[in-house]
């Protein structure tokens, strides 16, 4: 049986989605998960919901621990991770409300850890090849999903990671734009590289909620407006990663 977990889980831990959810904790090498995670159904495939920032949204971003939770999603057997985000757009193409299939990242953070591997035991080197750190086929299933729900999406789309909990600067977020991001988050690394180095195909769909504040013609965003433009479109969210869940279980 198919076992995903999803790391995000804003509206699927809803019992009327999610069948016989159970709520379990555990401990990792590299302490505690961020948060419990929630067990159950959705249709016939098993998941594993995790809650990134803690269930009640009360862990920094700097304070994730990422380790622990994509060791715990490998503990738990999950074959495959499906992750969401809110982003900020730095293309005038991203609208509000947009989703974006991600398929690079740059990661400007800079207190995070970033490898499962403080040392080597000799032979044991480790150095992971990522090129392309979004599985593909994990993203074409996402693009097909949002194709067959006729959701404004696109179909690339390379982030940024920044350490926050603050914004940008506009010099920082212009920095961005040329460096060829198309959008920006808190989250997405490292969380995508440890999930490469542990062997657990990885895909990320991002939800755009704002322009940062690169456009000198548009207030800079503030946390109120990511979570009313969150909030607003998160049902497009829900759908996509259960029309695509429906895709995985024929894998």
């Amino acid at each position: 049986m198919t076992k995903v977990a999803i790391i995000g889980g804003s509206g699927l831990e809803n019992p009327n989605i999610l069948k016989s959810p159970k709520i379990i904790k555990v401990d990792t090498p590299y302490g505690e998960p961020t948060s419990e995670l929630t067990t159950g159904k959705i249709g016939n495939t098993d998941i594993v919901i995790l809650s990134r920032h803690g269930k009640k949204h009360t862990i920094p971003p700097t304070q994730v621990n990422n380790r622990a939770n994509i060791w715990a999603l490998k503990e738990q057997g999950c074959e495959y991770i499906l992750a969401t985000t809110a982003c900020g757009s730095l293309r005038e193409k991203i609208g509000r409300g947009d989703l974006v299939i991600l398929d690079q990242f740059i990661d400007f953070t800079k207190h995070r850890k970033t490898s499962f591997y403080d040392s080597f035991k000799p032979g044991e080197m480790k150095h992971t090849p990522m090129a392309d750190p979004f599985n593909s086929e994990l993203r074409d299933l996402l693009i097909q999903s949002a194709e067959e729900l006729n959701l404004k999406f696109h179909k690339k789309g390379t982030v940024v990671s920044i350490e926050g909990p603050r914004f940008s600067t506009r010099a920082e977020s212009n920095m961005f734009r040329m460096w060829g991001a198309d959008v920006i988050n808190m989250s997405t690394a490292p969380e995508v590289i440890l999930a490469n180095e542990i062997g657990i195909p990885y895909a990320a769909l991002a939800m755009s909620t704002d322009y940062d504040c690169w456009k000198t013609n548009e207030n800079p965003v503030t946390w109120e407006h990511v979570l009313e433009i969150f909030n607003r479109n998160v049902h497009n969210v829900i759908e996509v990663l259960l029309a695509t869940l429906k895709r995985i279980e024929k894998i």
